[in-house]
């Protein structure tokens, strides 16, 4: 192809997130949005005849004949919303006059773009949600495998590889949370008028403030939204971006942990993304298995994370009731964060659904530093033998074997560095040291921690979710 294509829509993201920020849906819910203005201004008594409001239903798609229409009146008038009321006004002329009716453009583009936030945030939900469902079942099938705890990246004491994958999806269940936050708290733009003082209207209603209301409010419910802004200048606040964009840049570092997490195990080789057989790792060295859908991850999340900054910049600028400069940044800035948390989701999914674990590897790690870990149990056994014998001792006047945790660790500091040295010191408990280093004895409540948090957590917050649950596949990558 000769032209430049975004790789998020071209390459990457799923045809519904696509499709819900192309060119054909955001025109034709621009018609949608005059439809409605028209239907409800008709009930509010304005003279629309039956057939305008019947030509605007039948020609709500626009076709390829209309898109280069649109495009030749863009160019000429240099006003994109003016050119699309006069090529709709073409496909249905009884209406031509009615068209976008005492509404400024913002009208159509930001409430278009309030129904793209609802409509876009409904769609990563479900991905959401079925990630951690995914990952709930991968958390429940290794709640009970022993494996190295990491603390700065160095051996510390053990959990399991379940409850460490609850750790990403406590996070992803916040992230669940704060998304449906932000679509549920999102209003409706409404009929306000060029600078938010429904004045077009109000003269329209020949000064009837009543019918200014009942208008703002019937297109609203036609619009499909429980209220509207209450105040607004001639845009709805770009605030709301900003908290639309941060639930999402808040993802994205969820994204970019957890798959950060699965890097370093691939390379430590206790567990790895999926691996198809005719994958290649690396076009120089055959035998390499890269993490690849993880790096992409990492590095579609990093975008992810830095597009609220935009938002921020945006809103702040917003020169009294309206200035033009957020409106290029928005039509880049907004679609690319929902290609691109849907991308990262999409490939999360995948992963999760196909995560390999090495037991055997895990376990001869776990053997290799288990002896240096075990050291504390090995101090509590002997304290409590030694402190069992201490009312015998004190009846004959010995005190010497009394229970003394920093007398062990002494011993024990000395022999971590004479390692071939046999300490009499802890003799009474050699023949329980086989029991004292067993893995399952070093995880705590990790196995129960990882069940209940399933139970009283997970499951509550997928309850809403249980259609898409079950309509759910197994997501396979294009590339």
């Amino acid at each position: 192809m000769d032209s430049y294509q975004t790789p998020l829509s071209s390459r990457y993201a799923s045809k519904e997130m696509a499709h819900l920020f192309s060119s054909n849906m955001r025109f034709h819910t621009w018609r949608k949005l005059w439809l409605n203005l028209a239907i409800a201004e008709k009930e509010l008594g304005l003279p629309i005849s039956d057939l305008a409001i019947q030509q605007m239903k039948e020609n709500l798609h626009l076709d390829a004949d209309q898109f280069k229409a649109a495009a030749e009146e863009e160019k000429k008038r240099r006003h994109d919303v003016m050119a699309h009321v006069h090529v709709f006004g073409t496909v249905a002329p009884a209406a031509a006059g009615i068209i976008h009716l005492g509404a400024t453009s913002c009208f159509v583009t930001d409430n278009a773009d309030l129904i793209f936030l609802r409509e876009g945030l409904t769609l990563l939900l479900d991905k959401l949600a079925i990630l951690i469902s995914r990952l709930s079942s991968f958390a429940e099938e290794y709640a009970s495998m022993p494996t190295l705890g990491f603390t700065h990246f160095q051996p510390a004491q053990l959990t399991t590889v379940g409850k460490r994958a609850t750790l990403w999806i406590q996070e992803l269940l916040w992230d669940l949370r704060n998304l449906t936050r932000a679509r549920d708290d999102l209003g409706f733009r409404g009929v306000k008028g060029t600078t938010g003082t429904q004045a077009s209207f109000l003269t329209l209603f020949k000064g009837d403030h009543s019918k200014v209301l009942a208008l703002d409010k019937r297109v609203t419910e036609l619009s499909g939204f429980s209220y509207a802004y209450p105040v607004t200048s001639q845009t709805y606040s770009r605030k709301i971006d900003i908290d639309v964009l941060h639930a999402l840049g808040s993802l994205g570092a969820s994204a970019h942990k957890m798959a950060t997490d699965i890097r370093l195990l691939a390379n430590l080789k206790e567990m790895e993304e999926p691996f198809e057989k005719g994958q290649i790792g690396s076009s120089a060295m055959a035998y390499k298995r890269n993490p690849m859908r993880c790096e992409r991850v990492c590095s579609l999340a990093r975008h992810l994370m830095v597009l609220p900054q935009n938002a921020l910049m945006t809103a702040s600028v917003q020169w009294f009731e309206r200035t033009l400069d957020d409106s290029a940044n928005r039509r880049v800035s907004i679609p690319e964060a929902f290609l691109t948390a849907d991308i990262v989701l999409s490939t999360l999914q995948n992963i999760s659904e196909g995560l390999v674990v090495y037991p055997k590897v895990i376990a001869r790690r776990i053997e290799e530093e288990l002896p240096f870990m075990a050291t504390e149990n090995i101090i509590m056994a002997i304290v409590t033998h030694n402190s069992k014998s201490t009312g015998a001792n004190e009846q004959s006047g010995d005190v010497t074997a009394a229970g003394d945790r920093q007398e062990a660790h002494e011993h024990i500091r000395v022999l971590s560095h004479q390692a071939a040295k046999v300490d009499e010191y802890f003799q009474p408990i050699w023949d329980q040291l086989d029991a004292l280093m067993d893995p399952s004895t070093f995880i705590g409540r990790a196995p129960e921690q990882t069940h209940e948090f399933i139970k009283e957590w997970v499951e509550p917050a997928l309850k809403p979710y249980e259609n898409a649950l079950k309509s759910a596949k197994v997501v396979e990558l294009n590339v």
